[in-house]
């Protein structure tokens, strides 16, 4: 017996030492690194927020408007200035997720961004995000026009002057974004030397500003009282004036469209109906049930919105068809 006893507390030991190395609580681990070149390009991509692309699609809305939109031309030009405004958004977001790292990485859901958890190295989000904000214009005007070369890189330094410190200056911030809208609004225009009507582009800013602010208004009212953890900003505006802006915005909207509509440029009609004018219907409902969700609070990507809703939706396609007719004189 009295020889077992030392072995019996060797193995002792040796247990209590395994059971504190299995037991002992872990640290958080560290945002993980990338897993290969492959992760890379995954992780730029991603960076780039494809969903957002949609919103690009306004390029087209000149263009359709002045009835110039199914020209062999016409389609190459705008499915090249989509890609070159889509690269332009995209060295935006390199850029903003790569100086926004570390702030990123304390927060419960942007820690997850590529940039933050390590898929993408911030020296090569900075220098990807560099080297499109430089080669978008300079091939935009070689193979667009110098106007449009010269929209893209203002659009580039307002929304890095956005990241950098306008996202934090009052009535500025909604300002920026609604203008980011417009400019794509107006791209199309201008790659095919179409003139804009400024009823047009009264419409297409309202409108916008119309559903940022909704945005924003919706933000608030959800957020209520702790808006500051998501966006800054909102614990500095109240949902009244939030609300005031977008039924601001909604009216100067309609009236713009209204004017729009009624501008027969000296040439009257030829088809059966006057679809232009009877566009203005639709137009106004659709405001009317966008205005639904923005009082709500529940006017958040406008793009979700209309998917969401069939009869919103429905509106819009009611919209499409009678300024499709109007547009092809029928």
């Amino acid at each position: 017996m009295p020889e077992t006893a030392p072995l019996t507390g060797d193995a002792r030991t040796r247990q209590a030492a395994l059971h504190e190395q299995r037991t002992r609580p872990r640290q958080s681990a560290p945002p993980p690194r990338s897993r290969g070149l492959r992760a890379l390009p995954r992780g730029l991509l991603k960076t780039a927020r494809p969903k957002q692309w949609i919103k690009n699609v306004l390029v087209i809305a000149a263009p359709a408007a002045a009835g110039r939109l199914f020209s062999t031309h016409a389609l190459i030009q705008l499915a090249l200035v989509f890609a070159l405004f889509t690269a332009c958004a995209a060295a935006v977001y390199l850029i903003n997720d790569a100086r926004d790292a570390e702030a990123d990485r304390a927060h419960p859901t942007k820690r997850h961004r590529p940039v933050a958890a390590g898929q993408v190295p911030v020296p090569v989000a900075y220098a990807v995000g560099g080297a499109l904000a430089v080669l978008a214009p300079a091939a935009a005007a070689w193979l667009t026009s110098p106007a449009v070369a010269v929209l893209l890189t203002a659009y580039i330094g307002m929304q890095l002057a956005y990241c950098v410190s306008l996202k934090h200056v009052l009535v500025v911030d909604l300002a920026v974004v609604t203008t980011g809208f417009l400019m794509r609004a107006m791209v199309g225009g201008l790659a095919l030397g179409i003139p804009l009507s400024r009823w047009f582009l009264i419409t297409t800013g309202f409108g916008a500003l119309f559903m940022v602010s909704a945005k924003r208004y919706s933000e608030a009212v959800q957020m209520a009282g702790k808006a500051g953890a998501t966006r800054a900003l909102l614990t500095e505006y109240t949902t009244g004036y939030l609300r005031f802006v977008w039924q601001l915005a909604a009216g100067v909207a309609v009236l713009g469209y209204c004017l729009w509509a009624m501008e027969e440029g000296g040439v009257p009609h030829t088809g059966v109906l006057p679809w232009r004018q009877l566009s203005m219907v639709a137009f106004i409902l659709a405001i009317l049930r966008y205005a639904v969700f923005a009082d709500r609070g529940t006017a958040g990507e406008p793009e979700d919105v209309v998917l969401r809703d069939r009869a919103l939706a429905l509106i819009g396609v009611v919209w499409l068809a009678m300024y499709g007719l109007a547009v092809a004189d029928w």
